[in-house]
């Protein structure tokens, strides 16, 4: 694994646990004071504020119309309708059943790359997925014992809408974005999402509880770090892991956004240890290995 595979890997881990965490962070927002298109609206308009900011200061790239379109497209998957139908659906159903279907989004971009990049699988690398999964799955059915009744019928339709689009935005943007630099790939990503949410949601901020003489400390720091964090920091290195590692190997890491969601709630007193936590951490670590391990195809 030389230098740029391994820049690629640790893009990917942080990625999904700041996902992972801000799962949990965002469940605790929209109980109490956001709505869910406020929330996404919010993060739109700030990721698209500071990426375009950041882009004043930096070399200018050209890029190409036929690659604008592609990031364009993009951003509504990536960004528009995945943020969507995740602050909606996230209000809708618990933490832990959303995150057991984000693990499975590594099979749904595996199955795109097969139908539409044509990339070979191996026994080895399909294997270590279902490693993976098996992990994340042990975690969210074990917590998620008695609690399936917060499993509504929209909830679920949106998590797996949610996965789709972001399974495809990992397959549509994988060539592009190892062309341009991160900030030119996201400032485009942001300005093509929030025209499509920010008409929406604009009339709805007025209304979050957050804005208003309610206000605490605690919310303030969850969007704090839904804004730096997950919107900002996040977006920025998912470009860098597309650009040095394959679809399918960075889709394998987001088997560890149920695992570290699982364990903020532990943290936050909201769950207790029990024997299949470090068992899923095992399989998921495994599972990742597995994959990481197999050569890169050109």
């Amino acid at each position: 694994m030389n230098a740029e595979s391994i820049k690629g890997h640790f893009a990917a881990i942080i990625t999904n646990v700041i996902f992972g965490l801000n799962i949990v962070i965002t469940k605790s927002l929209l109980s109490a004071w956001m709505t869910p298109l406020g929330y996404t609206t919010t993060r739109m308009l700030f990721g698209l504020m500071v990426f375009w900011l950041i882009a004043l200061f930096i070399k200018k790239e050209k890029v190409e119309r036929n690659d604008l379109v592609v990031i364009a497209f993009g951003g509504l998957l990536g960004m528009a309708l995945t943020q969507t139908s995740f602050s909606i659906g996230i209000s809708l159903i618990t933490p832990v059943t959303w995150s057991l279907i984000v693990a499975l989004n590594p099979i749904g971009v595996l199955l795109l790359s097969i139908l539409f990049l044509k990339e070979t699988v191996s026994i080895k690398k399909v294997i270590g997925i279902l490693i993976g999964i098996s992990g994340a799955l042990l975690i969210i059915i074990k917590n998620g014992e008695g609690n399936m009744s917060a499993n509504n019928f929209l909830g679920i339709c949106l998590a797996f809408f949610s996965v789709l689009s972001y399974a495809s935005y990992i397959v549509i943007t994988r060539k592009t974005s190892a062309k341009y630099m991160p900030t030119t790939i996201m400032k485009w990503m942001f300005l093509s999402s929030a025209l499509v949410i920010v008409p929406f949601g604009i009339p709805e901020l007025s209304e979050q509880r957050l804005y208003s003489s309610a206000i605490t400390i605690v919310p303030v720091l969850q969007l704090g770090f839904a804004l730096l964090f997950s919107s900002l920091l996040a977006f920025f290195l998912m470009p860098v892991a597309l650009k040095r590692i394959k679809a399918t190997t960075t889709s394998i890491y987001i088997n560890l956004q149920p695992l570290v969601s699982s364990l903020a709630s532990l943290i936050l007193g909201q769950d207790t240890f029990t024997w299949d936590k470090p068992l899923a951490l095992l399989l998921i670590i495994g599972g990742i290995v597995m994959v990481t391990n197999e050569p890169r195809r050109k």
